[in-house]
């Protein structure tokens, strides 16, 4: 038979950091798994320790494999994974087993996206260190899944918190790295692929602030002249292709309009341009989505936060966003594909 809801696929991410806890609360919350069809896929020994210190245990549904899954509402579907060997990871350090484990995780669930049983992946927080350690060869898991999912296109990590979305033109790379990266090409790219992430997400008209790269959006080429020739020229573009794109902004300032509402989204032009201030303004509440891709993909904004695994303190209302952003995305998604037949358990 088929089914309507969303179809989730949810990872417990880094083994040894505060990611199973969060996912077995997350997944705990009856109106959630009324939002949507949920595919844990995890190891059992990590799944089993996450439920120890959540103190919560799943009435999870063997899910049987991608090829004939059974998805049950109202209950989790474990799709079980062997990947520890049977041993509880060793919480609070990055190490290869833990990263092997969730880069497998990432691979599987990317697998069900592929083949059409998921409709979104939801994360929680994975360790690029613990990644790399585990196989991962790629800058990110987002260029990985971009990969695997075949996207030639635009990527980009898009950061939320509250109403106010951000893009950036470069990520995860060293700062001496980034001028040379701020191109016409890559600022029109992150315009437009968050354009199009908003009106997905139900924004009619997104506003869309662009940031300098220098102090002072460059003070009229003393400080640099990447606003002048390159930054500026592509904001013109945008414009006369319909979008409303403004800037560029003095990135010291631009947050404080932001922040304010007068507009949706800002455009910095590398990492920690934009990270800072979102994370000030709503570091619990804080979504990582990840944009260009074929399906929703997210996750919170925090982090594995190895100091305090194990301790049964982690804040999921960030996780809890990501969960709702993802359903809301992969449901609009859903109502425009015809629906996958998967077996659906009583």
């Amino acid at each position: 038979m088929t089914t309507q809801r969303p179809r989730l696929a949810v990872l417990l991410g880094d083994p040894a950091g505060i990611g199973p806890e969060m996912a077995v609360k997350l997944l705990a919350r009856p109106h959630n798994l009324e939002a949507a069809d949920v595919l844990l896929i995890a190891d059992p020994a990590v799944l089993a320790q996450g439920q120890r210190i959540a103190g919560v245990q799943l009435d999870a549904l063997a899910a049987g494999d991608l090829e004939h899954l059974r998805l049950a509402p109202g209950r989790v579907s474990l799709l079980a994974q062997d990947w520890m060997g049977g041993r509880e990871p060793v919480l609070g350090e990055s190490n290869a087993e833990s990263g092997r484990a969730s880069f497998q995780a990432l691979a599987l669930a990317t697998e069900a996206a592929r083949r059409g049983c998921v409709d979104g992946i939801l994360f929680a927080p994975l360790n690029k260190h613990s990644l790399r350690l585990g196989g991962l060869t790629h800058e990110d898991e987002l260029r990985y899944m971009q990969e695997r999912f075949g996207v030639t296109g635009f990527v980009c990590e898009f950061n939320l918190t509250q109403q106010l979305w951000t893009s950036r033109v470069t990520s995860h790379i060293p700062l001496k790295d980034v001028a040379g990266q701020i191109t016409q090409q890559g600022v029109c790219d992150a315009v437009r692929i968050i354009d199009a992430a908003l009106r997905q997400a139900g924004v009619a008209h997104p506003r869309i602030a662009v940031s300098g790269l220098n102090p002072h959006a460059g003070d009229g080429g003393s400080i640099g002249r990447e606003e002048i020739d390159v930054i500026a020229p592509a904001v013109r573009l945008l414009q006369a292709q319909g979008l409303d794109a403004r800037g560029p902004y003095s990135p010291d300032t631009v947050f404080i309009g932001a922040r304010r509402g007068d507009v949706d989204a800002v455009v910095s032009m590398y990492h920690d341009q934009g990270q800072i201030a979102m994370k000030l303004m709503g570091f619990e509440q804080g979504v990582t989505l990840h944009g260009g891709l074929p399906v929703p993909v997210a996750t919170s904004a925090s982090g594995s936060a190895f100091d305090i695994a194990g301790q049964g303190l982690a804040n999921i209302e960030g996780l809890q966003q990501a969960f709702n952003l993802c359903v809301r995305m992969a449901a609009a998604q859903r109502g425009r594909q015809p629906a996958i037949a998967c077996e659906e358990a009583a």
